[in-house]
């Protein structure tokens, strides 16, 4: 965590790199931070963009004693995704949902691109469980749109699926105000991404017996085991992803992010990485088509369509899913390889094996 008031000492791994004379490639094959009298990381464990307290780093290389951070906890302390998610022992991705709500989304911070929260804010966060004095909705006027901001679906369904495994999607309907369509949408996906939890930490449990110890009754199971299929998918995929961006950013070409992987329509997988030194604005991977080149990058992966993207600016580089990143790498600096549509298109989906 950033402690109060030292937000202004928190340095970048490029910014100790050149404090260190070292090139940010060097930097990272060498890791010298890793070294046992180094000052610590004040990023969380697991953390993408790791940060340090730059005036311990200085001290440490001026060979001074290096000295040491506060160490009672303050409100004004600023906490990173994981520490945030476990002050209200939740996970990170339960943590993405309650942030956008009112009593924190104006709060949130960011510090060298991280997003922080201060402790005091998610101290005093009331779940929507907790808040026995916010108003229950009765239901969804017809005619009219979801009940609950998009950005708080997620949060607000996974507390009734908290309290009732079996809550149907009616339900649903009637405590949240939301559409059928996206109460369709939403409670099969997290129930989905519960039956993955249990299955990465369970590695001989079946995706059924998952399921029923999980409470979900027999008539939902199909859904919910298409959507932890597509769930478990998504997770293998991630650190390949990541493996690309951080050799993107190695080369200069992008700057540190965390690689999110999106689920389009039909429970197709893409993923997007944001340049910064290329002459595309990003990266998109496809699980039917591969990685392309993008012509935004505020919406790179737009709108799914169901058929591949093309037009001025798209360029498909590898016939391969999941190419070396240093294949990749060079196909994107020779604007002469890849090609104006996919050569292959794979089918998205499958199911999980018991």
């Amino acid at each position: 965590m950033i402690r109060a008031g030292r937000r202004k000492y928190a340095q970048t791994s490029e910014e100790l790199a050149a404090a260190m004379g070292l090139k940010i490639g060097s930097f990272r094959n060498k890791q010298p931070y890793t070294a046992e009298d180094f000052p610590p990381l004040i990023s969380s464990n697991g953390a993408r963009v790791k940060l340090w307290d730059s005036q311990q780093t200085a001290a440490h290389l001026a060979g001074r004693p290096v000295p040491p951070l506060p160490e009672e906890d303050d409100d004004q302390d600023l906490l990173d995704r994981n520490e945030a998610a476990a002050l209200l022992d939740v996970t990170p991705k339960t943590w993405d949902d309650y942030k956008t709500h009112p009593q924190i989304a104006p709060h949130l911070t960011k510090v060298k691109g991280v997003e922080h929260c201060p402790r005091g804010v998610v101290k005093a966060f009331r779940t929507p469980k907790d808040a026995d004095a916010e108003p229950v909705s009765q239901g969804r006027p017809k005619g009219s749109g979801d009940m609950v901001p998009r950005d708080e679906i997620s949060a607000r369904v996974g507390e009734l699926l908290d309290e009732d495994p079996a809550v149907t999607l009616a339900t649903v309907q009637d405590r949240l105000g939301l559409s059928y369509a996206t109460a369709a949408r939403a409670l099969p996906r997290l129930r989905g991404e519960r039956i993955a939890d249990l299955l990465q930490a369970e590695t001989d449990l079946t995706p059924e017996h998952a399921a029923t110890r999980l409470g979900y009754p027999t008539a939902v199971q199909r859904t919910a085991l298409a959507s932890a299929a597509t769930e478990v998918r998504a997770r293998q995929v991630q650190p390949y992803l990541q493996r690309v961006a951080d050799v993107l950013i190695g080369a200069g070409l992008a700057e540190e992010q965390d690689v999110r992987v999106q689920r389009l329509d039909g429970e197709v997988l893409a993923a997007a990485v944001l340049l910064s030194g290329s002459g595309a604005p990003a990266l998109v991977w496809d699980e039917r088509y591969g990685w392309r080149t993008a012509v935004s990058r505020r919406h790179p992966i737009g709108r799914e369509a169901g058929t591949p993207p093309e037009g001025g600016g798209i360029r498909y580089l590898s016939e391969d899913q999941q190419p070396d990143p240093a294949e990749l790498l060079a196909a994107l600096a020779d604007g002469r390889r890849g090609s104006r549509h996919p050569k292959t298109v794979r089918p998205a989906g499958g199911t999980l094996q018991g």
